[in-house]
């Protein structure tokens, strides 16, 4: 027998959007299309007006097939299909065209809310969905221990799920989709919901499904860290479309290349026009990864030197360039200036090096500040360039998400044996 259980041929899906009437819509809407377009309607001219809605293909042509037990990545932008994806697969939507056979029960754990009835309590759900899953009362029963420990919410197991707060939602979700023994276990990007132990525990677990117990597993996440731990395998889409299907580690440095380098530079070619001050204009900014075989990739170990070129206008006075480094959730991480100095008329170039081994995984935005006799901010730009670091250090049986912190250096330890 083939151990393929999952098939996905040709797979299409089309949105129609804008306002146009269907054969779903309602008597208003008609009215209001026939005070709008009269002539079009006498004329019998109504299927031409349908016919005018504009198309989105939020998936196009998609083909892959997974066998029984691996664990397969899907990566891409927001936007990029995944989702849309995994409904499909999940039998949430129909697809345009094309077709996938399935072999096997699946569970899906897609977002917060999908899967559970808001007016029935923690317990009512979980019988609920292990007979939606096929599983015999009995059968859930002996699973129903085990999944209450595992998600940890047994003081409000009778409690209406809808009084839930997201995080208690995503453990008994979690807990129930990967406890009642689904051949197929699709997870999105929904752990983020949960708290870092929580997640470790959903990340253990579903390595344990797939080794252990040969199951199958389908995980959509932007957490690079936690796919090339998972996963051998993954999906790159962009645009709706399969851009690579093969090994991780290859997959996860051509998404890292195309969508987490520096995002923003700036550039302006006329000091006239440029930002600054009668004294000083800014002419560029750019963040530049510092000796880094991968053009543009930031990684929390590469070095990276911000260079800013600049127009001296008035070669009396005190000038220096400070930055602020400041997270994406708007924490000041560091601040460097240059020497406070007296420049001669002409353009010169700044460059400030971040050493490697410093900065978190995250977004950060560069602040530049124009500052005259030491102490005078005479110019600030809040936003001159931004930039994304990341994190693809192998992290194998421990924590795989973000460390809650704002940096996050290399210190040296020493342990010492003090006796017994």
């Amino acid at each position: 027998m083939s151990d393929t259980v999952i098939r996905v041929e040709n797979i299409s899906k089309r949105y129609l959007i804008g306002h146009q009437w269907s054969r779903n819509d309602g008597l208003r809407h008609r009215i209001e299309d026939l005070l709008r377009s009269p002539f079009r309607w006498l004329q019998g001219r109504t299927d031409e007006h349908r016919s005018k809605k504009e198309e989105f293909w939020a998936l196009k042509d998609i083909s892959f097939e997974v066998n029984r037990g691996e664990v397969l990545g899907f990566i891409g932008r927001n936007g990029a299909g995944k989702s849309t994806l995994l409904k499909i697969l999940s039998r949430i939507t129909e697809p345009t065209t094309g077709r996938i056979r399935i072999r096997g029960r699946v569970a899906s754990l897609l977002e917060v809310g999908t899967g559970f009835h808001p007016e029935l309590t923690g317990r009512e759900n979980v019988f609920l969905n292990g007979a939606i899953l096929g599983m015999s009362r009995v059968e859930i029963k002996k699973k129903f221990d085990e999944i209450v420990d595992f998600s940890g919410v047994e003081k409000f197991l009778d409690t209406p799920v809808k009084r839930y707060s997201s995080g208690m939602y995503v453990r008994l979700a979690f807990s129930v989709a990967a406890h009642l023994e689904p051949e197929i276990l699709i997870v999105d990007e929904v752990l983020g919901v949960g708290d870092a132990e929580f997640q470790k525990k959903c990340m253990g677990k579903m390595q344990s499904v797939s080794s252990k117990e040969g199951r199958t597993v389908l995980f959509v996440s932007h957490n690079m860290v936690a796919v090339q731990s998972l996963c051998r395998r993954a999906l790159f889409l962009r645009g709706g479309q399969l851009v690579a299907d093969g090994e991780v580690e290859p997959i996860v440095t051509a998404y890292l290349k195309e969508f987490q380098g520096v995002e923003e530079a700036q550039q302006w070619g006329d000091f006239k026009t440029a930002p600054g001050t009668d004294a000083l204009r800014i002419k560029s900014v750019q963040v530049v990864p510092e000796a880094n075989e991968e053009k543009g990739l930031i990684t929390m170990q590469t070095p990276i030197r911000i260079e800013t070129e600049f127009w001296v206008m008035d070669a009396s006075r005190q000038l220096h360039i400070t930055y602020h480094l400041v997270t994406d959730q708007g924490i000041t991480v560091l601040t460097s200036g240059s020497q406070s100095q007296s420049y001669l008329a002409g353009l010169h170039r700044a460059i400030c090096y971040v050493p490697g081994n410093l900065l978190n995984s995250g977004g950060y935005i560069l602040k530049l500040l124009v500052v005259e006799n030491g102490n005078i901010v005479t110019y600030t730009h809040e936003s001159v360039a931004s930039f994304t670091v990341v994190d693809i250090a192998e992290r194998k049986g421990s924590w795989l998400g973000r460390e809650p912190s704002v940096v996050r250096p290399i210190l040296q330890w020493k342990k010492e044996f003090l006796g017994q």
